[in-house]
């Protein structure tokens, strides 16, 4: 799907303001509430809008623990992939993972009451015994979460005529 300016627009702004009213988008982006609507649904659609979500202050609810964990598996077969990475969905503690190339096979992000929850979750997730080595990384504060992507960035590089 091809992308113009005023759909870059829509796009920056929810990244921002998700639950912005339609009337307030369409000024913003310049066009008459109907037209901005038919552009939005067709960016959802499309797919590019995968979902709106709320950005919840979890300090504000309880104390957490925020721990990052590289791990690396001890085969690198594909059914030994597809067994990880389906323990992984079904784990509500890991908030994030991610298939990384290079030394370790998986950056994993996990959101826990304490530190003693945590090592009971990594002695669970560790218990099969198909996991070669993980180091933990424990967040100690947030210094930059939940930017909206570089869209002017990305689309410079996706575009043949831009400037890179």
């Amino acid at each position: 799907m091809r992308l113009d300016d005023r759909d870059l627009l829509i796009l920056k702004v929810l990244a921002r303001e998700g639950r912005i009213p339609k009337a307030e988008l369409a000024k913003r982006i310049n066009l008459s509430t109907s037209p901005a609507w038919e552009r939005l649904k067709r960016l959802e659609a499309s797919g590019i809008i995968e979902s709106y979500q709320a950005r919840i202050a979890l300090k504000a609810i309880a104390p957490h623990l925020v721990v990052f964990v590289t791990l690396e598996l001890d085969r690198h077969t594909p059914d030994s992939f597809q067994t990880f990475e389906s323990r992984v969905a079904a784990e509500p503690e890991i908030t994030g993972c991610w298939a990384l190339g290079g030394g370790f096979d998986y950056l994993m992000q996990i959101v826990t009451r304490d530190i003693d929850s945590y090592q009971r979750f990594m002695e669970g997730l560790l218990a099969d015994g198909k996991v070669a080595r993980y180091y933990t990384y424990v967040v100690t504060k947030p210094v930059k979460e939940g930017a909206p992507p570089p869209l002017d960035q990305l689309m410079k590089a996706a575009d043949p005529g831009g400037e890179a």
